[in-house]
């Protein structure tokens, strides 16, 4: 029986590939230049549809506004990378009484929409008599989710590790948490990395949705700043565009932190290793080898 997911295709499926491949494009780019040639056939990049923005208290809010954002996400994803790494060790545990309930949890936050989370914390609560603010209800939500995402995560790149690693640290004398530390972490970082910045991404984008329990956040000043403009005769659509390129410079910020990491760790790798360091990747080869055939011979 074959191992590959699909058979290689023939020089007629590639040709047919390339020419729907080129046919997509096409479609897109039109698309894209008809929704441009609307905006551009309804003045909607000229300057004075943009005048609104020179005013001193509009910059004012929209700074304020950032800034919410920022501290949002800020908190959010420090506080999800913490319930990540917790859940993830717990769910890795040897316990079975530790490691049911972190499943449990984690699975339960994930499968709960970000939206119905914050509508919880922030109208359901205050019916119990627990009262809390719409930041805190945005970053509580946000650690929940993205939380249990980044569980996961941890949890898939330890264990994609080959058991040789872990095998031959135990052979060394080494504790589980000194494994976990020292050798099974710094490895599964570096492959997990682009994924957790793809995530931490996506929690930038999802403190959008705390404008639906008004947080003031760059949204919903974009949509109070929105409406305000129609009210005097302005179209929304300027205003959006502003929005949506401040959250793409955001998240092209964290892009080029992903980047940058991704670089460093590179170059970190190329070192010159001295005799002490030879002698000890020559010792946990060999525990590894005496692990793998059976025996442990240290």
């Amino acid at each position: 029986m074959s191992m590959v997911l699909f058979d290689v295709p023939g020089p007629k499926a590639r040709v047919r590939h390339k020419i729907m491949a080129v046919a997509g494009i096409v479609v897109a780019l039109a698309a894209v230049a008809y929704v441009v040639w609307r905006f551009i056939a309804t003045d909607q990049f000229s300057a004075r549809r943009l005048d609104w923005i020179n005013y001193k208290q509009i910059q004012l809010s929209l700074v304020e506004a950032i800034g919410n954002t920022l501290s949002a996400f800020a908190v959010g994803a420090v506080l999800a990378l913490v319930f990540g790494a917790i859940f993830a060790a717990a769910r890795l545990s040897d316990h079975g009484w530790v490691r049911a309930p972190a499943a449990v949890i984690v699975e339960i936050f994930r499968a709960i929409p970000l939206v119905i989370m914050m509508f919880f914390f922030y109208y359901g609560l205050p019916v119990a008599g627990v009262k809390l603010s719409a930041f805190t209800a945005v970053v509580i939500s946000l650690m929940l989710y993205n939380g249990s995402v980044l569980a996961e995560i941890f949890r898939a790149g330890i264990n994609a590790l080959p058991r040789g690693q872990s095998e031959a640290a135990y052979a060394l004398g080494m504790r589980k948490t000194q494994v976990m530390t020292l050798v099974l972490l710094p490895q599964a970082l570096r492959a997990m990395l682009p994924t957790i910045i793809s995530q931490l991404v996506v929690l930038l984008k999802d403190t959008a949705l705390g404008f639906l329990i008004t947080y003031e956040e760059l949204l919903r000043w974009g949509t109070r700043i929105g409406n305000d403009a129609v009210n005097f005769g302005r179209p929304m659509i300027p205003v959006m565009i502003v929005v949506a390129l401040i959250y793409i410079g955001l998240c092209l910020l964290l892009t080029w932190l992903a980047n940058y990491l991704e670089k460093r760790n590179r170059r970190n790798k190329k070192v010159i290793h001295t005799d002490d360091d030879a002698a000890a990747q020559v010792q946990l080869g060999a525990a590894s080898t005496a692990t793998v055939g059976g025996g442990l011979t240290v």
